[in-house]
């Protein structure tokens, strides 16, 4: 069974949105979830979330899935830039939930993405690396082409792109399940191949 280290995105917590729930469904699979609280998570600071997520990241990089949302997914790539694979090997995976390859326009955020990002770094420490975006994104808005297209380049990422479904969930929303993200995180996790929700004609 693995390790999921979930790290949460920008003025969320824990407890709130589909966090429980995956955890719930992942947990009852046998594997091993960790959902950090990130300090201050309304006004963040990107040393403090790294600390947070560099302790929490002390299973084996093999048998550990990374599964970052929004900002969370911007902190696991320092993570991983910072990883040192050669002394420690890779991780088992990475799953990307609405996050973003760069800026996005929002200056108490700019400190997350300086210095730029190592991408060969990145995908040397990330193993097998899974998006998931919504056409509809509100927060990488007109720029959501290029942040899946980095993803996939970059990463080589596989990404699974829904219509709608905002920022999973957009500000002022809320949404109590994700099984898109169940999947890939699963699949991961378990060492198969997954079929998608599209595929699937699952919209959730």
């Amino acid at each position: 069974m693995s390790t999921i280290l979930l790290a949460h995105g920008y003025a969320m917590a824990p407890d709130q949105h589909w966090y429980p729930w995956l955890g719930e469904e992942l947990s009852t699979a046998g594997h091993t979830v960790v959902v950090p609280p990130l300090p201050d998570a309304a006004a963040p600071d990107p040393d403090a979330w790294h600390k947070v997520l560099l302790a929490a990241a002390d299973a084996a990089p093999a048998d550990t899935v990374l599964v970052g949302h929004s900002l969370g997914g911007v902190s696991l790539l320092r993570l991983l830039q910072e990883h040192d694979t050669e002394r420690h090997g890779a991780y088992r995976g990475l799953v990307l939930v609405a996050s973003m390859a760069g800026e996005v326009g929002y200056d108490q955020l700019a400190g997350f993405f300086h210095p730029a990002f190592d991408w060969a770094r990145i995908r040397a420490a990330a193993g097998t690396v899974r998006a998931l975006h919504a056409a509809d994104d509100p927060v990488t808005g007109a720029a959501t082409p290029q942040h899946i297209m980095d993803f996939a380049t970059r990463l080589g990422a596989e990404v699974i792109v829904t219509p709608d479904g905002g920022h999973f969930p957009t500000v002022g929303e809320s949404r109590t399940e994700l099984r898109h993200a169940l999947e890939l995180v699963r699949s991961l996790a378990e060492g198969r191949s997954h079929a998608s929700g599209a595929e699937r004609g699952d919209t959730k």
